[in-house]
């Protein structure tokens, strides 16, 4: 009797995964803990490993396929008894048991043409006589679908929280700018940036926290796991540098760029993309001087920088031109007041106002 093996728990309460890879195909002979696929939870790549030896029946899932935490992945020919409780290859049997769907109404060519293409009659916009589906018809569909990309790995992710936070979080965002005319050439920012939240989290820790809605409850951490927001070009990453309150300048930058490599080759740990207390986003790298940030649960709060100008300011009364950076503190106005993310926001300030 066939044996199914279903997708485990991968940790950290992650519902599903995307199929990045098979390692093994039907017919394979396997040993216990051969990777069988490789697939991505979270912006992490793991692979799954096989529970025990024998040969391999059936694949569930292609590459690009997000499959449910528990829902069938692997069926072996011989083995222990089949999970009862799964259901594998009959999925469409419950459609079959409802009313039949309406027949498409198209000439031969025309449905010819569509199984050609890989369109499903059934779902196109019918324009010719008496609700006719058209070659024109068809044509429109399959560049309709060949059109749209399918939102996988990363940016899966990324639409997620960003959904998430979008439908939770209750935001606000309070701006400033910090005067950096002191700081010597060549100044790290991202790690002036990193100091400055660790002094700020000590003046206004409320920020430094995370906010259960269910529960109404919210937990505001001692240690500062920063988040540092990553653009790359499959979509941001947030991974977290951790402890940065109790960490030195060099450490840090160590930190900084093992994150930077890890990120590049993919190889980043799932246990540092998960955690983070706060967020910060130096997106004026990029361009930008101030924005709405986005807060992602149970985060309450991120701070962003923008892109630093020079600009005219009165220094003992003459008019002199310092360069200045723009900061923007987005936060979740829920559990964090005003007076809290003011405060947040003036001690940044006050330790990059710092020349060292």
């Amino acid at each position: 009797m066939a044996e199914i093996f279903k997708l485990p728990d991968l940790g950290e309460g992650l519902q599903d995964a995307e199929i990045v890879a098979w390692h093994v195909g039907v017919g394979d002979h396997v040993v216990t803990d051969q990777p069988l696929v490789s697939v991505e939870t979270d912006k992490a790549v793991v692979e799954v490993p096989s529970p025990h030896s024998g040969r391999i029946a059936a694949l569930h899932g292609a590459s690009g396929d997000v499959i449910a935490v528990g829902a069938p992945l692997v069926e072996f020919a011989a083995g222990a008894a089949a999970d009862k409780g799964a259901i594998v290859g009959k999925v469409a049997a419950a459609e079959d048991e409802g009313a039949p769907p309406e027949k498409a109404r198209a000439a031969p060519a025309v449905r010819r043409l569509a199984a050609q293409l890989g369109v499903e009659l059934a779902a196109v916009k019918a324009t010719g006589p008496g609700g006719t589906v058209t070659k024109a018809d068809v044509e429109r569909a399959a560049g309709e679908v060949a059109a749209a990309e399918p939102i996988r790995g990363v940016r899966r992710a990324m639409f997620l929280n960003m959904t998430r936070a979008g439908s939770e979080v209750v935001p606000a965002t309070v701006t400033d700018e910090a005067d950096i005319e002191s700081w010597p050439d060549k100044t790290d920012v991202t790690i002036r940036l990193i100091r400055a939240i660790a002094a700020a989290c000590k003046v206004s820790p409320a920020l430094n926290a995370w906010l259960d809605a269910e529960t109404m409850t919210r937990r505001v951490h001692e240690r500062i796991d920063l988040g540092i927001a990553v653009e790359t070009e499959d979509g941001l990453f947030a991974p977290a540098m951790r402890d940065i309150g109790n960490r030195d300048a060099d450490n840090l930058r160590r930190g900084v760029e093992a994150m930077k490599k890890d990120i590049s080759a993919r190889s980043i740990p799932h246990e540092q993309l998960v955690g983070q207390t706060i967020t910060l986003s130096n997106f004026g790298m990029f361009g930008g001087r101030f924005a709405d940030l986005v807060v992602v649960p149970p985060q309450v709060a991120i701070l962003g920088a923008g892109r630093a100008e020079m600009h005219i300011v009165a220094v003992d009364g003459a008019a002199v031109a310092h360069r200045l950076l723009p900061l923007s503190l987005s936060f979740d106005h829920r559990v964090v007041t005003g007076v809290e993310a003011a405060r947040f926001l003036n001690a940044v300030i006050e330790d990059l106002e710092q020349p060292e």
